[in-house]
């Protein structure tokens, strides 16, 4: 089995997820980062009550995030957990970012700021501003691991990262649908107690797990 198999075959059984959320008539590159930072440690659901609070706040625009009383913040942030840190990442991004031309936006700099890991920065990259960036999840690694496309759980961000973007097309739209096809499949199926009898690869799926 090829990496372009896992792709087809998670296509065929759910379909295109066209991912990121809908944009609310907001900047969607604030939108996307704001939800990258939330998403990290949860899960989607606990982050769209964090961002619906932020809407209903009139908060999702960077002047506002810019001067808004911390803890107001955090008191919104608060469904997606770990709010503390979370509403100070969010603060030193707005304050890094809100006059920042995007065009001149890299990986290097958003991993220069507190709070943006490889999978973040990647994320906002790739759902914020279509750049060809895959990302990397732990339902990535688990399912190329379980599937026997990589032969190591350890292996890293890069590793895996350059692995996939070797043997697929460059393309923003094709990675966006294969990493949110990978989480549906995550969530569903390739949990970390996998649910294997209906699973699309059961056939092929080198560790078949019970």
């Amino acid at each position: 089995m090829e990496i372009k198999d896992i792709y087809f075959k998670l296509l065929e059984y759910f379909g295109y997820q066209n991912w990121w959320p809908v944009h609310k008539g907001i900047d969607p590159f604030l939108e996307v980062s704001v939800g990258a930072i939330l998403t990290q440690n949860t899960n989607w659901r606990n982050v769209e009550k964090a961002i619906n609070n932020l809407l209903c706040n009139n908060l999702l625009c960077w002047d506002e995030l810019e001067r808004v009383d911390l803890e107001l913040l955090k008191e919104c942030i608060k469904p997606a957990g770990f709010y503390n840190q979370k509403a100070l990442y969010i603060k030193n991004f707005v304050k890094r970012f809100k006059d920042f031309p995007k065009d001149k936006i890299d990986r290097d700099t958003l991993l220069s700021v507190k709070g943006i890991g490889e999978e973040t920065a990647d994320s906002i990259l790739l759902y914020g501003l279509d750049r060809p960036y895959f990302v990397i999840d732990a339902y990535t690694k688990r399912l190329f691991y379980r599937t026997g496309l990589i032969n190591k759980k350890e292996i890293s961000y890069r590793e895996l990262q350059s692995i996939i973007e070797a043997n697929i097309p460059v393309d923003v739209n094709l990675y966006k649908e294969f990493h949110a096809l990978i989480v549906e499949h995550g969530k569903v199926f390739c949990r970390k107690k996998p649910v294997c009898d209906k699973c699309p690869f059961y056939s092929m799926c080198e560790k078949n797990l019970k």
